[in-house]
């Protein structure tokens, strides 16, 4: 198995999220592409000691940007939407 910062990229923090942490106990985070379900959930586990019920994943496409006449694309990422057991917390999320 990878290393933890290999395969979660970061938090995301943005309004949506913010309300499915309040309503559903859920986190997002940001991570690699190649990451299943079964290591992201050992690895959230392992790392900030909470139980997990279930992960989601969604694979996002990279949007197409543009600078002047040159246009690129950014990459594709994926997200992951981890549930936890009620009353468990991520150490470090508290204060998002």
């Amino acid at each position: 198995m990878k290393p933890p910062h290999h395969l979660i990229k970061g938090p995301i923090i943005t309004e949506k999220t913010h309300s499915l942490k309040g309503m559903g106990n859920k986190v997002a985070f940001r991570v690699d592409v190649k990451a299943n379900k079964i290591e992201i959930r050992k690895i959230v586990e392992e790392v900030f000691k909470a139980k997990v019920l279930a992960v989601n994943t969604v694979k996002m496409k990279g949007k197409k940007k543009r600078l002047g006449r040159s246009e690129g694309i950014r990459p594709d990422w994926k997200k992951a939407i981890v549930t936890l057991a009620p009353g468990e917390k991520l150490s470090g999320f508290e204060a998002i």
